[in-house]
């Protein structure tokens, strides 16, 4: 089964907890806090691989979870790191996060990138021993990693896509001149998923062609499965664009799939482009000129127009060549993946926290406390203090008493469950 649109929930590995020990041992003396930190969580790390082709191996698992990272333990050992998850997807798998954000790209056999990362291990109280602190109690529990619904698009790569309404011959020009074997029927819609096929070029080139389903108009907004193919032109080089003879009106016809390609994305009316005409075999050579007249009063001057049979192999070796050096010329202008990622740049500086009252609570907010916070153990009276401590050399102890706090006003920080009193 072809699938190539899926949701799964990707779940990193939670950092293992900090140990609270203290080594006790007959005949040594002053022996210390011992505890060993937390390892850390296994990464979820997707990996492109050119032989898997669907999605469909996701459609029924309900998550991608790593290993979490063990906790430490006495003698300051330190706990063993969670086990990355490598999944295997598609070449041309991107993923997004919830937000429609891209975590990945992978367009290249081989590629890797971390969607989910793990956990940092929390310390454990050996860490924490200095000059004026020789017995801590204080541990940092280790922090959660990374979850979200993940979706994953399957784009294929391909030299050429071969578009058109339904019957144009796709098909059929596919099983004519490569090694593919789709479905081929004389009803429209045989093709419900996208084949691939590779076409040899007199033993000297290859180029890959992607067969897109029939599109019909309405397909950009989703009627007859449109938008779900679309998706795959994306990433062509050149589009091949089938015209049916037997049409009451080609012209009509052309101008329909090029309004579905423009409607679904401006970029894909600029991709090159050959127009044929196809299923010419048998006709009378006037009533295909008459055809291709019909259509250059539609088809932009630059493009070119040809006449060709899948069955009599007609204008077949034409084509090719005409394929074969536009996807050359395609090529060297190609600007790579990387070049076309935005440029993060850094944002002006801002408070690293917030604090806002809310009655007789006092909430607190920024990544970097919220990170220590949630390392936090509010069951360890020492482990909070070292929070207050924390608090206190960034400022926030003082915006409480600017902001008029009270003996036994409750502070809590945002994402966390536990929290203290001034």
């Amino acid at each position: 089964m072809f699938v190539d649109k899926v949701q799964i929930r990707v779940k990193a590995g939670d950092g293992g907890n900090g140990c609270l020990s203290f080594r006790h041992e007959k005949f040594v003396d002053k022996g210390g806090p011992d505890g060993g930190d937390g390892g850390r969580g296994g990464n979820v790390v997707f990996v492109a691989s050119r032989n898997e082709d669907t999605l469909a191996t996701f459609r029924y698992r309900a998550e991608l979870a790593a290993e979490p990272g063990n906790p430490g333990s006495k003698q300051r050992k330190h706990g063993k790191n969670g086990q990355d998850l490598l999944v295997k997807v598609p070449i041309g798998t991107s993923v997004t996060d919830e937000s429609g954000v891209v975590v990945a790209d992978l367009v290249h056999d081989g590629d890797q990138a971390i969607v989910a990362r793990g956990g940092s291990g929390g310390y454990g109280n050996a860490h924490f021993v200095s000059s004026v602190r020789q017995a801590p109690r204080v541990v940092e529990k280790g922090e959660e990693g990374r979850q979200f619904l993940a979706t994953l698009e399957l784009k294929m790569i391909a030299d050429v896509g071969l578009v058109g309404l339904p019957n144009a011959g796709k098909s059929t020009l596919l099983a004519s001149i490569s090694n593919a074997r789709p479905e081929i029927a004389n009803y429209p819609f045989t093709t419900l998923t996208p084949n691939l096929g590779v076409v040899d070029i007199d033993g000297k080139d290859t180029l890959l062609l992607a067969d897109i389903p029939g599109l019909i108009e309405g397909a950009s907004q989703g009627k007859g499965l449109g938008d779900e193919f679309l998706r795959h032109v994306e990433r062509t080089h050149v589009l091949l664009h089938l015209v049916d003879m037997y049409a009451n009106d080609v012209a009509a016809d052309y101008q329909t799939t090029q309004n579905e390609l423009a409607a679904y994305s401006v970029d894909l009316t600029q991709r090159p482009q050959v127009v044929a005409l196809s299923k010419i075999e048998g006709m009378d050579d006037d009533i295909v000129q008459d055809k291709l007249s019909q259509l250059q009063r539609v088809v932009p001057s630059e493009t070119p127009l040809l006449a060709i049979s899948s069955h009599s192999k007609q204008g077949i070796q034409r084509l090719l060549y005409q394929l074969q050096a536009m996807v050359a010329d395609a090529r060297q202008q190609a600007v790579p993946v990387e070049e076309t990622l935005p440029v993060l740049r850094m944002a002006e500086q801002a408070p690293s926290w917030h604090v806002i009252r809310q009655d007789d609570q006092f909430v607190v907010s920024g990544h970097k406390i919220e990170k220590f916070a949630v390392r936090t153990d509010f069951d360890n009276p020492q482990s909070v203090q070292r929070l207050r401590d924390i608090m206190k050399k960034m400022g926030i102890m003082r915006e409480f008493v600017r902001q008029g706090i009270n003996p036994d006003d409750v502070i809590r920080i945002k994402g966390v469950d536990g929290h203290l009193l001034y």
